[in-house]
């Protein structure tokens, strides 16, 4: 597949990476507004090809109590305003194959969870709709075995499939990127590196997955320096107070400095 798949996506032609980016979870409509529309602005400025991220629902969570979502419908119906708001793309997790059909709906790409990845009925039900198809490799996976994912998609009649690595399990509380998988998942699909979740400190006592947002600039760097064909990043205007994934979301006042940032170094290697 090629960027020109995804409805509504702009500066196919730039030779930048493209940016899957927004909040973790949707938390209401304003939020999700102010956000894509700061995200906008700086990706029209450096010409990113962009896609709005956020998730409707969050199904893997360690604690009962802990934020699942605003309602379905809802949630959806935000990210179909921010796509007709602003012209651009959006993607959603799902969770079950009933899942599939409804996000349809009301978005242009469908991300499988790492944790879901090798769920063959939630893979194919996504390919089904048509859609572009988003795998997580899961943090047990290797970058060879993604290639069977990848091949579930296209069996099931869809060409329109990437894969996004989101870091692998480092003992119990910590995740590495390691960057030898990028150029092999390229082989089967135009590969994403996902930073944020990448930087993930999960299954902490309190429940609650810690990160290091610190080092979200070390990890971009190396995946455009690899030729990662695009990059995923959560981002929030508050990420302490964020329902979800705070502790590793990007500051979106640091977003346009990290991107220009990128953005020269994917020029420098574009011209090696």
């Amino acid at each position: 597949m090629t960027l020109n798949d995804v409805p509504k996506i702009k500066f196919t032609n730039s030779d930048n990476f493209f940016l899957l980016a927004g909040p973790c979870a949707i938390e209401g409509e304003e939020m999700a507004l102010r956000i894509a529309e700061k995200i906008i602005a700086i990706t029209n400025k450096l010409h990113i090809p962009y896609v709005f991220k956020g998730s409707f629902k969050k199904a893997n969570r360690s604690r009962i109590d802990s934020f699942t979502g605003i309602g379905d419908e809802k949630a959806l119906k935000i990210l179909q305003k921010v796509s007709n708001t602003f012209d651009v793309p959006t993607v959603t997790d799902i969770h079950e194959v009933s899942d599939a059909a409804m996000a349809a709906a009301y978005v242009d790409v469908l991300q499988i969870p790492a944790f879901l990845v090798r769920q063959t009925d939630l893979v194919v039900a996504a390919a089904q709709t048509g859609k572009v198809v988003n795998l997580k490799k899961g943090q047990f996976m290797s970058p060879e075995s993604m290639k069977h994912a990848v091949q579930k998609v296209k069996d099931a009649g869809n060409e329109k499939v990437w894969i996004t690595d989101r870091g692998t399990m480092f003992g119990y509380q910590d995740m590495i990127v390691d960057f030898r998988g990028i150029p092999t998942m390229r082989q089967y699909a135009p590969t994403v590196l996902d930073v944020t979740h990448s930087l993930q400190q999960p299954n902490q006592s309190a429940g609650v997955t810690g990160g290091r947002p610190d080092m979200i600039e070390t990890i971009a760097r190396a995946g455009v320096v690899n030729n990662v064909d695009g990059l995923f990043i959560e981002t929030h205007f508050d990420p302490a107070n964020a329902k979800s994934d705070g502790a590793n979301m990007l500051h979106l006042d640091n977003l346009e400095k990290l991107l220009t940032n990128l953005v020269a170094i994917r020029k420098t290697v574009n011209s090696l």
